[in-house]
C-alpha cells in the first residue's frame, strides 16, 4: 500500500528509515552497491523526499 513520507529518523543501529503517515517506518538505506540511495546521507536529500510515496510493507501486512 502507498503511503506519504512525513519524516525520517535513525533507528538504534543509526539507519535511516522513513516516517509514513500511517505511523509505520520503513528503512532507505545507502547500500552500495546493491542499493543507491545516496539522497539519503544528506538533510537536504531526506527533505526533499518528504511527501514523496512509498511502499508500507506492515501495511501490506495488515492487509491480508
Amino acid at each position: 500500500m502507498q503511503r506519504r513520507v512525513v519524516g525520517f529518523y535513525q533507528d538504534e543501529q543509526q539507519h535511516w528509515a522513513a516516517r509514513l503517515d500511517c505511523g509505520h517506518g520503513q528503512h532507505v538505506r545507502h547500500d552500495p552497491p546493491w542499493i543507491l540511495r545516496e539522497w539519503v546521507t544528506t538533510k537536504e536529500g531526506r527533505a526533499a523526499h518528504i511527501g514523496s510515496l512509498m511502499e508500507c510493507k506492515r501495511c501490506d501486512e495488515e492487509d491480508r
